[in-house]
């Protein structure tokens, strides 16, 4: 398809305003997170933009990253120091391999790349640094590091790509996360319902929405770990597992108090609202000093994991606290790996009993596929949006437009 202007224009910039302009926009979302369990890939249909967008999920699979890729994520992965060579040719690799990635499964849908208007890719985080975690005077700034270079992916797919979402948030006053807020609010707000958007990946996290729609008083919040520690434990004492099964090795075990009290001794859970945070911190030595302090260094496996479940269940419980007073009352819609571990739910609604709990499905996404979502939807405010404005009420959300853009020639 041709373009007419009444000057010359680079032919990728003119289809780049011919997207902004169109009634609608296919966009594939990606989203890799700190579970390390493979790429997810949401192939969306999006009309209109900012309150007035609307959502359709075409396609969806998650991509198993196979353990090579796990393998060679984890040697950069939250580490304070790496090899700047692995870094530097991992970041490239996984550019190629993502890309690879979203073509075969376009293939297995039988859709052409020529009909996506553009990718919208997280990336993967290798490291987090909030100035709250990092507390370095010499760089008084928050900083965060996704790799898997968004260049390679355009050129290998012949798609626009719009990647690393974080850094104008930062650059704009932000944290760099979490995100969600933007997408939950503009997909999800329900007049007269007070609700909580609980994603539980390798750290937890919520988006409140207000049942008045006010915009000044959304936010999202870092809550504490989700699985990444129990993943991180059930792969170092159950080998052969990635994770916990349907939390069996948790619930075959008994919480571990004096432990507990020792993992949730950190400024962390009783800083205010909006917060962000990391394996950076919550690493399996945070919980090998908790367990030196709390002289639990022979407890059981099974002990370990249904204490570790308890404590993600408790830093979502005392988040929520903070928000909204001693018996937070809301409809919590979860999403996440961590909405399949069926102990950590049920720690969760016991720990929030006034709450409603529901999976996001009800609200017309499936729980696996809303951050590669919600990313299409920030890819989609970064094309035709013109800002959203929210969360003044506590720490203003940078109303900007998130995004780098890669063009595929």
């Amino acid at each position: 398809m041709r373009y007419q202007y009444l000057s010359p224009m680079n032919p990728h910039l003119a289809r780049l305003a011919h997207i902004a302009q169109q009634p609608s926009r296919r966009i594939i979302g990606l989203m890799s997170g700190t579970s390390l369990d493979g790429l997810d890939v949401a192939l969306c249909r999006l009309e209109g933009s900012g309150t007035a967008s609307q959502l359709t999920l075409e396609q969806f699979s998650t991509v198993p990253y196979e353990d090579e890729v796990r393998t060679r994520i984890r040697r950069v992965f939250a580490q304070a120091e790496v090899s700047l060579e692995e870094l530097t040719l991992l970041n490239a690799w996984l550019g190629k391999l993502h890309g690879q990635l979203v073509l075969d499964c376009l293939q297995s849908w039988g859709i052409s790349p020529a009909t996506i208007d553009a990718i919208a890719s997280h990336g993967q985080t290798v490291y987090h640094a909030p100035q709250h975690q990092h507390q370095r005077p010499d760089y008084p700034l928050n900083a965060t590091l996704q790799i898997g270079d968004a260049d390679h992916l355009a050129v290998r797919t012949g798609v626009i790509t719009i990647s690393d979402f974080r850094q104008k948030h930062i650059a704009a006053g932000g944290e760099g996360a979490p995100l969600a807020a933007y997408g939950d609010y503009l997909l999800y707000s329900q007049a007269g319902e007070e609700r909580l958007l609980l994603n539980l990946g390798g750290i937890a996290n919520f988006t409140y929405l207000p049942a008045s729609l006010n915009p000044e008083l959304v936010f999202s919040t870092d809550v504490g770990p989700g699985n990444t520690l129990l993943d991180a434990f059930v792969r170092e004492l159950f080998p052969g597992h990635h994770f916990d099964p349907n939390g069996e090795f948790a619930a075959a075990g008994t919480i571990h108090q004096g432990l507990l009290n020792a993992l949730l001794a950190h400024d962390f859970f009783g800083a205010g609202l909006p917060k962000t945070t990391g394996p950076e911190l919550f690493s399996p030595a945070y919980v090998r000093a908790a367990q030196q302090r709390s002289r639990t260094e022979n407890i059981s496996s099974h002990d370990l994991l249904a204490t570790l479940t308890e404590f993600s269940a408790q830093g979502v419980k005392q988040a929520a606290e903070l928000a909204f007073g001693p018996e937070p009352q809301a409809a919590v819609y979860v999403s996440g790996g961590g909405m399949h571990n069926p102990t950590l739910l049920r720690a969760i609604q016991r720990l929030l009993p006034a709450c409603r709990f529901a999976d996001t499905n009800v609200l017309g996404v499936a729980p696996d596929a809303k951050e590669a979502v919600l990313f299409a939807v920030l890819a989609n405010e970064t094309l035709c949006g013109s800002g959203v404005a929210i969360g003044a009420g506590r720490q203003r959300i940078p109303a900007v437009s998130l995004g780098k853009i890669s063009l595929p020639g």
